[in-house]
């Protein structure tokens, strides 16, 4: 009676088949049984190993056949990132003849319950969401659920993804972002910036300057999830709203998404790739300034100049837009962007304990609810996204350690180093710096080159570093059809070049 008081009765009965079907189900499955050691443990193969890696990946994928399945699963979601932009374009051409079918006399398919309209194409949609990046990885762990319910059972299945994944990193993520994004935070950042644009000006090549320079730097102290949050929006309206060619747009993200990789090195707590490491390792902050910072120092300096020489033309060519009022700024009292400095340190101070930092941001809400004239609108939607995508890449990449660990023992210092970028490429490059914790007898110049390695790979790809799919989602807009992986590729190519000269030259 209550289904059918408040429901069609299709729907209604519908409803009562599924609950029925879903109680079934779990009285049928009842307490789901785990299956020992999944993922199988690396040092369960030691007794496999060979001087040989294909022999030794052959070994393991012969020990553990599920290995070969979930890599698979895995290339598929980082081939489908290739064509997320083709889909995106397939998801416009339905949506416009939808629209044009709407602007005729709709067919009986094209109305709703109500008989009116469709205000949305279904399958455009559809396509829509199968085209975001940030959701393909996301989609394809449900393909790597099935397969681990079909090969090891159901409970393993919730074992590994509710249990064993750790997801501090995606939920941290989500909070800086949403912190970083607030008025008060960036009208702060913005004035530093301006301060550093001054001295050229203010001009746009001038904000160019100093937003690549600083703000990956901000990533050593305020994590690279909120610098790269803060350079990407800074760009967005200092930058990108001015109409730069396609090419300066992809060498400009690119760049980008290089300095936030390797910014994060001047401390021993902040950039991810390097948190795996510092306590096995034994960095502390004085171990990574002359270890790696001056070399990220240089590396960020030598890129940016080599991108002004080549578009040097076209950046001082560029007019600022009209400037914002300075009494707008002026609006927002000292002490409420005071308090939102208190809850962005708060949470990267608790980053390794999601209990505490999501607690802070529920206050945080409050607190933005009662001051809400001084702020701008929470937008959570592209958190969300990115919380979701890196979400997806640590359950596939927890299963990968099977054939990145052997391939990154077999190599000596350069070839490390080499082998460390490329790998990051395909995977985030904290995942490579956790394996390689996992490497007995590593010495010190193979630790320094396959963290090093991790960080200058770490422009890319949108996967190579866990800040990249915020930069992407926040920038986005201003690329046709979306960011090409092969346009991001080639426009941090030459960066991640010089990057890697200077670790490995100077």
């Amino acid at each position: 009676m209550i289904l059918n008081s408040t429901l069609p009765r299709g729907r209604a009965s519908l409803g009562v088949c599924l609950f029925l079907l879903a109680t079934g189900f779990a009285a049928a499955a009842g307490a789901p049984s785990v299956s020992p050691a999944f993922p199988r443990p690396l040092a369960d193969y030691e007794a496999v190993q060979s001087a040989d890696l294909g022999a030794t990946l052959a070994a393991r994928a012969r020990l553990e056949p599920f290995n070969v399945v979930a890599t698979a699963i895995f290339v598929l979601a980082i081939l489908h990132t290739f064509v997320a932009a083709k889909i995106r374009h397939w998801a416009h051409v339905v949506e416009e003849r939808h629209l044009a079918r709407r602007q005729s006399p709709p067919r009986a398919t094209d109305r709703n319950e109500d008989g009116q309209p469709d205000e949305v194409s279904f399958w455009g949609q559809t396509l829509h969401f199968f085209g975001e990046v940030e959701a393909i990885f996301g989609i394809w762990v449900v393909a790597l659920a099935g397969a681990i319910v079909w090969f090891k059972g159901l409970g393993t299945a919730i074992d590994y993804i509710a249990e064993k994944v750790n997801y501090t990193e995606p939920m941290f993520v989500v909070i800086i972002m949403a912190l970083a994004s607030t008025r008060p935070v960036l009208l702060l950042a913005e004035r530093c910036m301006r301060s550093v644009a001054r001295l050229g000006g203010g001009r746009p090549v001038a904000w160019w300057l100093s937003i690549l320079t600083v703000a990956p730097f901000l990533g050593s102290f305020i994590t690279e999830p909120a610098a790269m949050t803060l350079a990407a929006l800074l760009l967005a309206k200092q930058f990108y709203a001015l109409n730069p060619s396609l090419r300066l747009r992809y060498a400009t993200l690119g760049l980008l998404f290089v300095n936030v990789s390797i910014g994060g090195t001047l401390t021993h707590f902040a950039a991810p790739p390097v948190l795996m490491v510092a306590g096995p390792w034994g960095w502390d902050t004085k171990y990574m300034l002359t270890h790696f910072g001056w070399h990220a120092a240089t590396g960020i300096v030598l890129a940016n100049a080599a991108y002004f020489l080549a578009f040097r033309r076209e950046l001082l060519a560029m007019q600022a837009a009209p400037a914002d009022s300075a009494a707008t700024e002026d609006r927002i009292p000292w002490w409420v962007t005071f308090v939102h400095l208190v809850f962005l340190g708060f949470t990267v101070w608790m980053a390794h304990h999601p209990v505490m930092f999501v607690g802070g941001f529920l206050f945080y809400l409050a607190f933005a609810q009662a001051t809400a004239h001084h702020q701008s609108r929470i937008e959570l939607k592209s958190p969300l996204l990115v919380g979701f995508f890196l979400a997806g890449l640590v359950i596939h990449g927890g299963l990968q350690g099977w054939w990145i660990q052997p391939l990154l023992g077999s190599l000596g210092e350069v070839p490390l180093f080499t082998g460390a970028t490329i790998l990051t490429a395909f995977n985030d490059n904290a995942l490579i710096t956790y394996l390689a914790t996992l490497v007995p007898g590593f010495s010190e110049q193979l630790k320094f080159a396959v963290v090093a390695g991790a960080v200058t790979g770490g422009g890319l790809t949108v996967i190579a570093n866990a800040p990249n799919p915020a930069g992407q989602s926040i920038l986005q807009k201003f690329f046709p059809g979306g960011v090409s992986p092969l346009g991001l590729f080639l426009g941090a190519l030459v960066p991640t070049l010089i990057v890697a000269f200077s670790f490995m030259v100077l």
